[in-house]
């Protein structure tokens, strides 16, 4: 198979061997609107999260967008996964987000993803209820499926549930990409620190040169069809 012949992390993606996820860029968290910010005045808004959507806001936000249209142009699996409940008293969630306070009623707005990135019709959402989306949704299941065997990650926060689902899906086999500035928590410091714990378990690259990367595999596979029907 594909990943027992793999030495290194450092390997260009296989198109439909790849699905690219975006983590939790969901209308709760990702929009000054969501819930997790009801109740706080501008004050407080600024002094906890004011780094975090300048981040979103100024690149993030577009770097999501640039990634999804790219991957939809090519054909590759563009999925999602957002923190969802099950129920609507969320008495399914993880111990951890009990504790947290995180419950977003299943079917609800903040349940939703940005709209910057939408999913279309045929793109899968994994509504996950912890931390990692390996543990609490049936996406390696699916995946195993679907023969995907590299998973490029995005989304938030860079230190809990985009490390959860690194770590996880590195364990579970797969090749795990981290693109580094399509990721954002709640400061610089949280971020840098992330990524550095995570270079033992993922390929770290940029979106611009995740992109070129996408285009160039999607070009030499067409190339490659042309010259095998001639």
């Amino acid at each position: 198979m594909y990943n027992n012949e793999i030495t290194t992390r450092e390997c260009p993606i296989l198109l439909h061997k790849t699905a690219i996820l975006f983590v939790d860029a969901q209308k709760y968290n990702c929009t000054r609107e969501g819930k997790q910010y009801s109740g706080l005045d501008a004050t407080e808004f600024e002094r906890r999260y004011g780094y975090f959507f300048r981040r979103l806001e100024g690149e993030v936000i577009n770097n999501w967008a640039a990634l999804a249209q790219c991957a939809r142009e090519i054909g590759m699996e563009t999925t999602f996964t957002v923190i969802e409940s099950l129920t609507r008293d969320g008495r399914d969630r993880s111990l951890d987000y009990k504790i947290s306070g995180f419950n977003i009623p299943k079917n609800s707005r903040d349940g939703q993803v940005i709209d910057a990135i939408e999913p279309l019709d045929d793109e899968m959402v994994f509504k996950k209820s912890s931390s990692s989306v390996f543990i609490s949704t049936n996406i390696n299941y699916i995946f195993n499926n679907m023969g995907i065997k590299s998973v490029i990650l995005a989304g938030v926060l860079t230190d809990q549930c985009i490390d959860s689902a690194a770590r996880d899906a590195c364990d579970l086999g797969y090749l795990v990409t981290i693109v580094t500035d399509a990721c954002a928590t709640h400061t610089q410091d949280r971020h840098d620190w992330s990524l550095k714990n995570n270079r033992g378990y993922a390929r770290q690259v940029t979106t611009a040169d995740l992109l070129r990367e996408m285009k160039a595999v999607y070009a030499a596979g067409h190339d490659k069809m042309g010259r095998d029907e001639k």
